[in-house]
């Protein structure tokens, strides 16, 4: 009896050590989602406002969604992660010719960019890294008239894009963190989210 209760505490210790260990090791994947502020796709929407005014069409009340986003690393290395991000932007504006209302444009954008994240501060609690991507974009603009008799117009383009995060900090325990990144590109300008490592 007492070598059976001898032989089930050597084994739980020795799982217990190994978890231990496990949990202390580097983690090699991370998923994180956030969503940003002035994206490519949002300054090209501006541009776009100014030249359709200059061509008689006004535009007003418009109102942009995201870019929301999705990302994936795996880390061959502590300091560099190799992966790839998805985002999502929408945009509806109000059109209007001769100061009457015509209807509504809205604007969808799916950016698929592959990615690299250097991670030159990786703590357990903490680290600051930069991030570089690049891809294409698919935009889909659809004009939807207000006149019941006319029907939508719609028309498709595919388009370069990247991000180029200069500085991102995150913070929180070694499996779940906060994180805001700076820099510029389809993400935005700034990003805020939620990273997950395991």
């Amino acid at each position: 009896m007492n070598k059976i209760l001898t032989l089930i505490v050597a084994l739980t210790v020795a799982t217990l050590s190994a978890k231990a260990q496990e949990s202390n090791a580097e983690t090699k994947h991370e998923i994180a989602v956030g969503i940003g502020a002035y994206s490519n796709s949002q300054w090209i929407d501006d541009l776009e406002t100014v030249t359709t005014t200059l061509s008689g069409v006004t535009l007003g009340k418009d109102s942009y969604s995201g870019p929301f986003s999705v990302e994936y690393f795996y880390h061959p290395k502590s300091w560099l992660g190799v992966g790839g991000v998805f985002v999502y932007g929408h945009h509806t504006q109000d059109f209007y010719l001769a100061g009457l209302k015509q209807g509504k444009v809205n604007d969808s954008y799916v950016t698929l960019m592959p990615a690299a994240k250097f991670d030159w501060l990786r703590k357990r609690h903490f680290g600051m890294y930069s991030k570089l991507a690049a891809g294409f974009t698919l935009r889909r603009e659809t004009a939807k008239p207000s006149n019941q008799n006319m029907s939508d117009a719609s028309e498709s383009a595919m388009h370069f894009n990247w991000q180029a995060s200069l500085l991102g900090i995150e913070a929180g325990s070694s499996v779940l963190r906060g994180f805001v990144e700076v820099g510029v590109g389809e993400q935005g300008v700034a990003l805020a989210g939620v990273r997950f490592k395991f």
